[in-house]
């Protein structure tokens, strides 16, 4: 991935940075599950909590239904924005029943009140192990059951998880500096914090490194504004409905007639599956997310550039 960062404020911001991520910045759009690993002050935060700003408004049932949920969380409510999605931020000390809810009676948690919006989990290595776990379920279902002694609570959860770490204990791995000296043994270890079966349900691992001097300063191009981005962004979300749910969304089914493969491109997929030992789950998420760069680039099929591109989104989590 190429260098770059957000600024603005939160209606409106501008990504800057020579040269600039194409389309992998507006894959964050979409529903899709992404992970930034980056150094300390590199902008992985501040991009995260502008992408509300950038997702469209949520029709009236959508928003109906999360402030129903917030209501239920005891949230207050503010009626100038209530179309607006959800940010969720929770701090990496949260225990598992502020993640998913309960209490007597059970109440929703932080994945509820970021229904049909944007969870942050920043600093995702340092989250106790156990309490990410719980997220499994509720990323493939979009719902989450809380069981008690005397009463059971369902909750929706259809969120977008957005987490954010650093490369290695140090936060510097692959700095044009050199100043990391963590081992490959301590990077491994601090990168296994997070589990194969969470990796597994990730579609984008989005590098942000740190922008040199010369990066920062203002360039001959400008950088691009929200308003370009949300009208390239609207055109694939008008192709994405067409199809009755974005592509982060679609079933195996769905997925089979959306983003048929020619023989080429799944002889690429074999490739990578057998060479790289992805599992079912991530090959068929890997070609939600071709199928989602196909649409931004306005191409009824997904080819082999639009899966080799896919590929390369996820290679930090690959071996190796």
């Amino acid at each position: 991935m190429r260098s770059w960062l957000v600024r603005g404020l939160r209606r409106g911001c501008d990504f800057i940075g020579a040269p600039t991520l194409g389309r992998g910045k507006d894959t964050l759009l979409f529903s899709h599950i992404r992970l930034l690993v980056g150094p300390p002050g590199s902008g992985k935060t501040l991009l995260a909590s502008r992408l509300t700003g950038l997702l469209p408004p949520l029709d009236e049932a959508s928003a109906l239904e999360a402030a129903a949920v917030r209501s239920l969380g005891q949230q207050r409510l503010d009626p100038g924005r209530w179309r607006e999605p959800a940010f969720r931020h929770p701090h990496h000390t949260a225990s598992g029943i502020a993640l998913v809810g309960g209490g007597s009676p059970p109440r929703p948690g932080e994945i509820s009140l970021a229904h049909h919006g944007v969870l942050f989990l920043d600093e995702l290595t340092e989250w106790d192990r156990r309490v990410l776990e719980v997220l499994r379920e509720p990323l493939e279902s979009g719902q989450i059951t809380i069981s008690r002694a005397a009463q059971q609570a369902e909750f929706p959860a259809r969120f977008q998880l957005v987490a954010a770490m650093n490369p290695c204990p140090c936060g510097w791995a692959g700095d044009p500096s050199g100043r990391c000296h963590c081992s490959a043994e301590l990077v491994a270890r601090y990168r296994g914090r997070i589990s194969g079966p969470l990796l597994d349900r990730i579609d984008l691992i989005v590098e942000v490194p740190r922008l040199s001097a010369a990066e920062l300063r203002p360039g001959p191009v400008p950088p691009e504004d929200s308003a370009t981005v949300a009208r390239r962004v609207a055109a694939a979300r008008a192709r994405q409905d067409v199809r009755g749910a974005l592509n982060a969304r679609l079933g195996a089914g769905a997925l089979a007639s959306a983003a048929p493969l020619d023989a080429e491109t799944q002889a690429l997929l074999d490739r990578a599956i057998d060479r790289l030992q992805l599992s079912a789950r991530v090959a068929q998420r890997l070609l939600r997310v071709a199928r989602t760069i196909a649409d931004l680039a306005g191409e009824s099929q997904v080819v082999r550039a639009h899966l080799a591109e896919a590929i390369s989104l996820r290679r930090f989590a690959l071996p190796g």
